[in-house]
């Protein structure tokens, strides 16, 4: 196995799509080196038959392999976020394999629990060394976004669960914009508080009800404003939420993971066992 397809292995987890995502990515570099390689038009090209020529710098760092790795690395991510947008399976926040808590889960299954730009950045940084100033721009991210990351991708494939905001006010002030906004109906305002590779994610209760897992502030705005327009603010398990309680009992529950002001993870539940798990606040208006 070549390098290349061990790193689109590992990030994808699929040999057939790691075939396909480096076949993709040497013909893009195919066409970028034939278009470096044309010269540019009315433009004397020097002779240099006749000039001394410089051996190689054997010191010098082979960006081939750099190049080539982020070439990969880009079509898996682009594959990565296909999936992660057409995954519809209902989700379910005590299952061990969503949460991460079962102390012999494999690694592979720990991977299926990251984001795309997280298992990017992990898979590359932790597997692969590659430095964080050479994944940056595959993730389109700025060097200390992408140590970020890796940083939370690592404490999640460890087994332990993504931080939330400390800053509860913080955090309660991040969600009621979002509550806002989806009341508001202003989509854009919406999209602004949700993190690049933000989930949605909803149980099996849910999923019936017409909720649908979703990625991307895109399409996470869309459908968690239909959700978050009748809901309220709540603590929900301590943590900033929104409830739906008409009755008074909550038939609903939209839990939120607050990461440096903006919403990484969602998750509407409503499988009864699910909610009497809840310790549900609601919050006064």
């Amino acid at each position: 196995m070549s390098h290349e397809q061990a790193v689109a292995y590992r990030l994808l987890g699929s040999s057939d799509e790691a075939d396909d995502a480096v076949r993709e990515a040497r013909g893009a570099r195919r066409l970028d080196d034939t278009a470096a390689d044309t010269p540019a038009p009315d433009i004397p090209v020097r002779d240099t038959t006749s000039a001394v020529t410089t051996p190689p710098d054997s010191t010098a760092p082979d960006t081939t392999s750099a190049v080539t790795t982020a070439a990969v690395a880009r079509a898996c991510l682009a594959r990565l976020r296909s999936r992660a947008a057409r995954r519809e399976d209902p989700w379910d926040p005590w299952s061990a394999a969503e949460s991460g808590r079962t102390p012999h889960r494999s690694e592979d299954a720990a991977l299926e629990t990251l984001t795309p730009a997280e298992r990017v950045a992990f898979v590359l940084h932790d597997m692969f060394a590659v430095p964080v100033d050479e994944i940056a721009p595959v993730l389109e991210r700025t060097p200390a976004a992408t140590r970020q990351l890796v940083s939370r991708a690592r404490t999640r494939v460890r087994g332990t669960e993504e931080m939330p905001e400390p800053d509860l006010a913080r955090q309660r002030e991040v969600v009621a914009a979002v509550l806002a906004a989806a009341r508001d109906g202003e989509l854009l305002a919406l999209r602004e508080l949700l993190d690049p590779d933000v989930l949605l994610g909803a149980d099996t209760e849910a999923v019936r009800s017409g909720a649908a897992a979703a990625h991307g502030p895109t399409a996470v705005a869309a459908r968690l404003a239909e959700r978050a327009r009748s809901a309220r603010m709540a603590l929900v398990d301590g943590a900033a939420g929104l409830v739906a309680a008409p009755g008074g009992g909550p038939i609903a529950v939209i839990a939120f993971t607050v990461i440096e002001g903006r919403v990484t993870a969602a998750d509407v539940l409503m499988d009864p066992n699910h909610l009497d798990r809840l310790d549900v606040e609601p919050l006064p208006e």
